[in-house]
């Protein structure tokens, strides 16, 4: 997620403008860039890299004024460069806008626009809102931005600052963090607390819909209609540290509950208006293309190969299209058979993963079409691949991956959509009653974070064995893999998960009195299958949490606890089953005194072999 400040009142902005946007550097970006109104003219500075190239840059020539606005960018829509870079003008440089989320319908209001004769300087969604403000401008600042929002669609946290009327700063949200900071004579704006607590701890925290004029010694906040909305003050209470991790105790929390936003920006964008349909234009694949893929590797690690998993299923079940997969540190060394009828798909959060880049290289060294899926724009993988697909996550800083995972399971359902659509291997039913269900998703993966108390006391109940194992069949096997892994990686209990059908080959000599069992039962075809695996392990006094979608009333017959989620298709159910796993493994962690966000021997990104 980017960083947004900005100052309004009697002393000089810029100062503050870099000290706000250093405090938000734990959110991770690519780019950093800062606009000050100098009495005459918006002098506009950025840079790609590290917030020290932009400090560098305006090192002994600070721009000088007491208001102005700065960003931090994590790269969405075009690389990293100092084009894309936020602050955006429009042509004549009177509009100045800063932005986070994602602006949905940005193509064809820039094709508008150009078609008007505005000239863009970015590959970015965001500039088409300052070109916006020049089209609409009538005399009236506050007019002209409600009259933009009403034309934008997508989710965003923007704020606006124009030469004609520079005395306030309008700022806006839906669907993305903002937060007015209360002075004296002085006011200040930004994307999270943590760059205004060492200036005010007296804040607004806007709600979604909501629209601020902010002056230095005034705050009008609106509803989008102009109607008054009043505000209560939140006095912060948090440290520096706390107010990082926007008050979770951990990032791996926060970003967990993040989770519901990561997917609504991932699959916003890619639906078609009428919902009917996926847009996939990062690729434009036609009928020809796909007809002469005859096999698809798909090459990851750790948590990207789970989500690889699924992804198989996912392309096999839905494009038929035959999957292999394989670990990426294995790939090259086993002589994959590969040519010019095969595609390769890589996913990696980072898009740095050296073992799967090295993947990557082989087999487009072998003749294969590559598509990468990753986070990161402008990252090695993404560079290197024929085509990319990008998961708007937002960056991650625990080690421990949550939101990257959630978000590239999105994208394999949604690129097997695309295909199958292409291929007409499904019914156009199937296919709209698969996207009706994936628009609920975001809201219920939120309605799955609300209840966390049982998760809570079974980690203080288990947390402390020193084996766990989890089983399920199908998809539910592959989701059963991550929660083992997320368990590992940050609790360091010895955790395995077992396809259950395998339980007696060899699992069951395992299986003693009081070892804990956690069962996932969200496949319908294999569904009294599982059960019987569950009776299984339960004859040789394991203890089971079973895993259900709401209105299954049968599995807690069986188990001694139950976790349920809110009942979707059985394609989509990984989304929802993977949350309480995730908090299952971070309050093991807890109740470990782990280090949550640093487990020992682990980092983010393994860019060696």
């Amino acid at each position: 997620m980017c960083g947004i400040v900005g100052y309004i009142g009697k002393n000089q902005a810029a100062p503050f403008l870099l000290e706000g946007l250093s405090k938000l550097e734990y959110r991770g970006y690519d780019s950093a860039g800062i606009a000050v109104y100098d009495g005459s003219h918006i002098r506009v500075e950025k840079s790609v890299g590290r917030l020290a190239s932009l400090r560098d840059k305006i090192e002994g020539d600070m721009p000088q004024g007491a208001v102005g606005i700065g960003h931090t960018r994590w790269a969405t829509h075009g690389r990293p460069s100092d084009r894309n870079a936020h602050p955006h003008t429009d042509c004549s440089g009177d509009f100045v806008i800063v932005h986070n989320g994602i602006i949905e319908n940005y193509l064809s209001l820039k094709e508008e626009l150009i078609a008007k004769g505005h000239e863009f300087q970015s590959e970015t969604d965001t500039e088409v809102v300052a070109h916006l403000m020049e089209e609409v401008y009538n005399g009236d600042f506050e007019a002209a931005v409600r009259e933009v929002l009403g034309r934008i669609e997508g989710s965003y946290a923007l704020v606006f600052l124009s030469r004609k009327d520079p005395d306030r700063i309008i700022c806006t949200k839906q669907d993305n963090p903002l937060v007015i900071g209360l002075g004296d004579g002085e006011n200040f704006i930004a994307s999270d607390i943590p760059a205004i607590i060492a200036r005010t701890r007296r804040t607004y925290i806007l709600n979604d819909g909501e629209f601020a004029v902010v002056k230095k010694d005034s705050v009008w906040v609106t509803n989008r209609e102009g109607e008054p909305v009043t505000k209560k003050v939140f006095e912060v209470n948090w440290n520096a540290e706390a107010a990082e991790k926007g008050g979770y105790e951990h990032f791996m929390l926060k970003e967990i509950h993040e989770q519901p936003k990561a997917v609504r920006d991932t699959v916003s964008p890619r639906l078609s208006k009428d919902g009917k349909s996926i847009i996939m234009n990062e690729l434009n694949w036609n009928r020809e293309f796909l007809d002469s893929i005859k096999k698809i590797f798909i090459v990851a690690c750790g948590t990207a190969y789970n989500a690889g998993l699924v992804g198989k299923y996912y392309i096999e079940k839905l494009a038929r299209v035959p999957v292999e997969i394989d670990i990426a540190s294995e790939f090259r060394y086993r002589d994959p058979i590969i040519d010019e009828d095969t595609l390769t798909i890589v996913l990696s959060q980072s898009g740095e993963t050296s073992d799967t880049l090295a993947a990557l290289k082989e087999s487009k060294r072998q003749g294969a079409k590559t598509l990468a899926i990753t986070n990161v724009v402008g990252s090695s993988i993404a560079r290197e691949a024929d085509q990319v697909i990008y998961t708007w996550a937002g960056p991650e800083i625990a080690v421990a991956s949550t939101k990257a995972y959630t978000t590239q399971l999105i994208i394999m359902f949604m690129l097997s959509l695309y295909m199958s659509g292409i291929r007409g291997t499904q019914s156009q039913e199937r296919i709209s009653e698969l996207l009706e269900a994936l628009k609920k998703v975001p809201a219920q993966v939120s309605e799955t974070l609300e209840d966390v108390e049982p998760i809570k006391t079974f980690a203080k109940q288990y947390g402390f064995n020193e084996d766990v194992f989890y089983i399920g069949r199908s998809l539910d096997y592959d989701v059963s893999l991550e929660g083992a892994l997320k368990l590992k990686e940050i609790s360091y209990i010895h955790a395995e998960a077992y396809a259950a059908g395998e339980l007696k080959h060899g699992t069951l000599a395992l299986i003693i009195e009081g070892v804990p069992v956690i069962a996932l039962a969200t496949q319908k075809n294999v569904y009294e299958k599982t059960l019987s695996n569950i009776k299984e392990v339960k004859a040789r006094d394991a203890v089971v949490i079973g895993i259900a979608a709401e209105g299954d009333n049968e599995l807690e017959k069986y188990v001694d606890h139950v976790i349920k989620v809110p009942e979707t298709d059985e394609l989509l159910i990984p989304v929802l089953t993977v949350v309480p796993l995730q908090l299952l493994a971070y309050y093991a962690a807890i109740t470990r005194g782990c280090d949550v966000d640093k487990p020992r021997n682990l980092a983010k990104s393994v860019t060696v072999e």
